[in-house]
């Protein structure tokens, strides 16, 4: 049986996060979205409409990798209604703003079902209280054949600030990750077929632990249900710098260094399977969806 991922994210503490204002998009986002860009030079699937999660979360430079890829294809971005998504043409140079015309682009709390061929969704996984309906809502949105490419965080991430946290029997500093094979199972259970899971972990570097903390506040909270409920002291605030000072910098000097695990993902939609029985039920999306595919191949056997 598959366990619910992930275990220990509060999910009134995930809703107050998603309904922030989230700009701008946090550097490790941007670079993570680069990354799991250049990954779309292998896949030869055609793109005609994709939908980004949460672009300004996941980063509003990746959007623009990712149209420039399919610069035809229509683009959605899909935003929880109370989130303040800042434009992607505000954060454009003018030479891109007065270049050449590209795809339309939308706005929406959810794309059209069963209309993208692309479901892009870059460090978010991570941050959601029920990843079973996240995945839900992508298989709505896909096509048949369509695939989604999504990272997040995994369970390796912040492993030198857990320790600290512990030996000073301190609550936990952020919620845990969930692993890439759950990740993979989870997928399997939502319908989705072919899944690629991959992994790589990244040290980060930091002059100071004041510029480590800033930087860990920009990518998210600690959505923990057990984390510390309570104003920490400006006391406190400085025992917990001292800390980072003596644990996370190495021993012959340099910066402070954090690892994070980041979590690639990659899965298609496959067509529904219908069980033969004495009544069978057929949604019509599922129906005009199989005609269409059916055309499709039959278009291709003759041409």
């Amino acid at each position: 049986m598959i366990r619910e991922l992930p275990l220990t994210i509060d999910p009134v503490a995930a809703r107050r996060w998603a309904a922030r204002a989230h700009a701008p998009s946090p550097w490790l986002h941007e670079e993570v979205a680069r990354r799991m860009a250049e990954r779309l030079e292998v896949i030869r699937l055609p793109v005609r409409r994709w939908a980004h999660w949460e672009p300004a979360r996941g980063g509003l430079a990746g959007h623009d990798l990712v149209a420039a890829h399919y610069p035809r294809a229509q683009a959605f971005r899909v935003s929880a209604p109370a989130v303040d998504t800042p434009s992607t043409v505000q954060n454009q140079a003018w030479w891109q703003r007065w270049g050449r015309a590209r795809a339309p682009r939308a706005t929406v709390t959810a794309p059209p079902e069963g209309a993208m061929q692309l479901v892009w969704a870059n460090m978010l996984a991570h941050q959601v209280a029920d990843p079973a309906a996240l995945l839900a809502d992508w298989q709505r949105a896909l096509a048949v054949d369509g695939f989604v490419m999504f990272s997040c965080l995994g369970p390796d991430t912040l492993r030198e600030l857990r320790a600290l946290y512990a030996a000073a029997g301190w609550p936990p500093p952020a919620q845990d990750f969930t692993d890439m094979h759950d990740w993979g199972d989870q997928l399997a259970a939502a319908g989705f077929t072919e899944p690629v899971m991959d992994m790589e972990r990244l040290t980060l570097t930091y002059d100071t632990p004041a510029r480590l903390l800033a930087e860990l506040r920009e990518l998210g909270r600690n959505q923990h249900p057990a984390r510390y409920d309570a104003l920490r002291t400006p006391v406190w605030r400085e025992r917990l710098e001292q800390a980072l000072d003596q644990h996370l910098r190495p021993a012959g000097g340099g910066p402070l260094r954090l690892t994070f695990e980041v979590i690639y993902g990659h899965a298609l939609k496959a067509a529904p399977h219908h069980v033969v029985a004495p009544q069978t039920a057929v949604s019509l999306q599922d129906m005009r969806q199989q005609l269409r595919q059916r055309h499709v191949h039959e278009s291709s056997k003759h041409s």
